[in-house]
């Protein structure tokens, strides 16, 4: 699934492994919508987000926001199930 606002609140989608976000929210309250279609159910889930430079303040505050760390794409794929 590719998301973007209009995917962000209020789709159910069953059986979604990768979310892919073109580009990032500006509210931080939906990137977690976003995200959230992926994984479901008791599911293992990704979501992979494309930045350029210009988003990297907002890929940090998504980490301040949620307390987390936003990793980079591993070179294997594999490490990542």
């Amino acid at each position: 699934m590719i998301s973007t606002d209009l995917l962000a609140r209020g789709i159910d989608c069953y059986d979604v492994q990768v979310v892919i976000n073109y580009d990032l929210p500006f509210n931080y309250e939906n990137y977690i919508h976003r995200i959230g279609r992926s994984g479901r159910y008791g599911r293992k889930g990704i979501a992979l987000n494309f930045i350029t430079q210009r988003d990297e303040h907002i890929i940090h505050g998504l980490q301040r926001f949620y307390s987390t760390v936003i990793q980079e794409l591993p070179r294997d794929l594999a490490e990542i199930f």
